[in-house]
């Protein structure tokens, strides 16, 4: 090779090396204006030998050394910065503004480190967008001109407004909530130019705020004409054909148990006792018996992955027909079903078990509310009512108990918390936010389903077939370091070894913060601490449930990995499962669990962006009002307070009182520079609403002077 060839090679071996346009790479190699013809022959010859590749911007990297150049998702700032997340990279690469290189948030792109960092987060810049993410965004119509107009995102992390001209504004005027299709994403200075597509209504519109939302995350609300057909062609009855050759279990004594409101009714429970033997069916809908692999009915549920629960409307995974109809395990009428029937002693250990194709008919449809009459307040009416049924119910509480002491003694644990459930009226408006609890008749059903979701995921791991697991990895060390830290502030501990902890360790801090004023804060923050569970295809094991082997099997109503491995299950009960359908499962399930945990997050982060909008529009109308609150969370721009509602503000670091305040990092606390004032984790703080703003969906807290409390005791 032309050793000149060899010299640029070598410069863009460096670890640290940045792509450089022409002129820099001059500068570097030291070439004068007369041998600059030579360097872009050298160049150019490289390029033509695949050497070394040019970026979009011009600049030039050494080609093939993947080792150099790092691919991940680029997560932007609302201040311009940005990170890039990296699989199997522990912490993110930090991104200058001046190194953004004009990627949007959740695009693919391609970073080069920076040199120069010592004790610092790694910094990198972007070379490449490999793929761009966000193809539309939902946000407010400015008129800004007659000829122009700019939409001004929701979404705070895109940090530049998008340029619409009136000929693509659809008529849009100024106030209005509109989707706008992104059309360039801005080069050389140029603001991103987009054309609105949908006009959700006036910001201030009814209904128009939770819309924004779904539209913002791209929640498929619609069923397509295409599949609404199909939908119709399935049958309202189970024919004696769909009855064939499966277990006729329509004689044993089984019941749904659900809240008051819900429509698709995905699990019975059946339990009888045969001397020191519990026999526990959990009988689940056949959903896969309506719909068929790859049929468009199916291929529209694994995109969508997932139902999404919103605070005031859910958007089904499946067509109301299957869920609420064919597939719902109404009461009184014969229904397909998947039974693990398992037989289980005083231990709690199953000793045997069968997963057969059932039909069942359930006896009686049963609510949380009317379990929890019979067994918690004895309630004469409501035993009177379901008197048949009474020592079913009684054997039930029996048995979940042992099995929730079993899990208790393996270190599961148990977050047993209240979530916050938030009424509207009929306009939309939040008048109420209180605890959703939990009691007896919705921990039976949590136990009785987590029992059999492990001797599924068991069964089938030893079979060593295609399959989808659930799995939890162990929490960050970091942040269980935080948690240890909040928790000393209430006089409680957690032991680690080697930065793991053990689960039972969490389970013992639960264990004794139970019926404290701090459990439900306590609870809450140690589950924010651990990492979030996920589709995988190998069982690598469930940290929160200190299991080896769990998956989700119970609700393919409202999940498509449990639809996805109940055609598993089948086709093992049935013998197919050759070598063919073991081969296309291998290569289809990869794929099925990573967009299946990339459709749960969209949904979980959907449905905690309009419950933080409620609160703050029910905090709106609370402004100046005074609350006792909770240090739940400490940065270096401010001092986070939770409620008793479940309800966060923030005080700014720049109002609190009586001092200059800073953010130690080593103790997670706010200190004052002079009077060494200390705000901690866990302090107990009375606040004032001081304001809210519901485009970022933020509360803002004071802390009242002396006389507003006083005051605040007289009233």
């Amino acid at each position: 090779m032309d050793k000149r060839k060899k010299v640029i090679l070598d410069l863009m071996e460096d670890e640290f090396y940045v792509p450089m346009k022409e002129k820099e790479l001059a500068v570097m190699l030291q070439v004068s204006k007369e041998d600059r013809n030579e360097l872009n022959r050298l160049l150019n010859e490289l390029l033509a030998e695949g050497k070394i590749s040019i970026t979009k911007k011009g600049k030039f990297i050494r080609a093939k050394h993947s080792d150099k150049l790092l691919e991940g998702i680029f997560i932007s700032h609302p201040k311009g910065f940005g990170f890039v997340e990296i699989e199997g990279r522990e912490e993110d690469l930090y991104i200058p503004e001046s190194c953004v290189n004009g990627a949007f948030h959740k695009d693919k792109v391609r970073v080069a480190l920076l040199a120069g960092q010592k004790g610092k987060r790694q910094e990198a810049q972007v070379i490449e967008i490999l793929e761009r993410s966000i193809k539309q965004i939902v946000g407010i119509f400015d008129k800004s001109n007659k000829n122009y107009g700019f939409v001004i995102p929701d979404n705070a992390k895109i940090g530049e407004d998008i340029f619409v001209p009136t000929e693509r504004s659809k008529g849009a005027v100024s106030g209005h909530k509109v989707v706008c299709e992104i059309t360039s994403y801005g080069k050389d200075r140029r603001k991103p130019e987009g054309k609105i597509t949908e006009i959700l209504g006036h910001v201030n519109d009814p209904g128009v705020d939770i819309m924004s939302i779904v539209r913002g995350y791209e929640l498929p609300m619609e069923f397509s004409d295409k599949i609404m057909r199909q939908v119709e062609n399935v049958s309202n009855d189970v024919s004696e054909a769909d009855m064939a050759g499966r277990r006729d279990l329509r004689d044993m004594t089984m019941v749904t148990i659900d809240g008051e409101d819900a429509k698709d009714l995905d699990d019975a429970v059946s339990l009888s006792k045969d001397g020191e033997l519990y026999h526990l069916g959990v009988h689940i809908a056949d959903v896969t018996n309506y719909v068929q692999e790859n049929s468009a009915l199916d291929r529209e549920a694994l995109k969508r992955g997932t139902s999404v629960y919103l605070v005031d409307r859910v958007i089904p995974m499946l067509p109301h027909k299957l869920s609420n109809g064919i597939c719902s395990l109404n009461a009184g009428v014969d229904r397909l079903a998947l039974s693990c029937l398992m037989t289980i002693d005083s231990k709690g250990e199953v000793i045997s078990h069968e997963i057969v194709e059932s039909v069942i008919k359930v006896d009686r449809r049963m609510s949380y509310t009317s379990v929890r009459k019979i067994l918690e307040d004895k309630d004469e009416a409501e035993i009177k009512e379901y008197e048949s049924l009474v020592p079913m119910f009684e054997l039930m509480a029996e048995l979940a108990a042992i099995l929730r002491n079993k899990r208790k003694k393996r270190g599961s644990i148990d977050f047993d918390f209240p979530e916050s459930k938030i009424i509207l009226d009929k306009n939309g408006r939040p008048i109420d936010i209180k605890p959703y609890e939990r009691n007896v008749a919705t921990k039976i059903i949590e136990d009785f389903m987590l029992i059999a979701n492990e001797t599924v995921a068991q069964h089938f791991y030893w079979m060593e077939l295609p399959f989808v697991y659930r799995t939890h990895d162990n929490p960050d060390p970091e942040k269980i370091a935080k948690l240890s830290t909040f928790i000393r502030n209430f006089g409680y501990t957690i032991k680690s070894k080697q930065e793991e902890i053990h689960p039972k360790e969490l389970q013992k801090l639960l264990t004794k913060i139970e019926d404290t004023p701090e459990e439900a804060l306590i609870s809450r923050l140690t589950l924010r601490s651990m990492k979030q569970a996920k589709y995988t295809i190998d069982s690598s094991g469930h940290f929160g449930l200190a299991c080896q082997y769990y998956c989700h099997f119970t609700s393919p109503i409202r999940r498509y990995p449990d639809l996805q491995i109940h055609r598993i299950i089948k086709e093992q009960i049935r013998g197919r499962m050759n070598e063919n359908r073991i081969e296309h499962y291998d290569a289809i399930l990869p794929e099925v669990a990573k967009h299946s945990s990339e459709m749960e997050r969209r949904a979980d982060e959907a449905e905690r962006e309009t419950d933080k909008l409620k609160k703050v529009e029910y905090m709106s109308e609370r402004i100046g009002e005074i609350y006792e609150g909770v240090i739940s969370s400490i940065t270096a721009w401010g001092v986070y307070v939770e409620l008793p509602n479940t309800i966060e503000g923030m005080i700014h670091v720049s109002m609190l009182p009586g001092d200059y305040f800073y953010y130690d990092e080593q103790s997670y606390e706010m200190v004052g520079q002079a009077t060494n004032k200390r705000y901690k984790l866990g302090e107990k703080i009375m606040v004032r609403v001081n304001d809210t703003d519901k485009l970022s969906r933020t509360i803002d807290f004071v802390i009242p002077q002396e006389w507003e409390l006083d005051l605040e005791e007289d009233m």
